[in-house]
């Protein structure tokens, strides 16, 4: 395992702080499609037929 860490503390001055902790306002979308349990689960189905297929390709290479 690699040991090497970087150190995760960043210094900064506090006007640049300010800059990005400051609230931003963001409208809301109105027209989403909601999902419901069948199209998750379609979804996840379509995936799963994806990884199966891209299996193959890969053994057949």
């Amino acid at each position: 395992m690699n040991s090497n860490v970087n150190n995760s503390i960043v210094v900064m001055e506090a006007d640049e702080l300010m800059t990005l902790v400051t609230e931003v306002k963001e409208t809301v979308a109105t027209n989403i499609r909601q999902f419901s349990a069948a199209d998750l689960w379609n979804i996840q189905r379509n995936m799963k037929t994806a990884q199966r297929g891209s299996r193959r390709k890969e053994i057949n290479a």
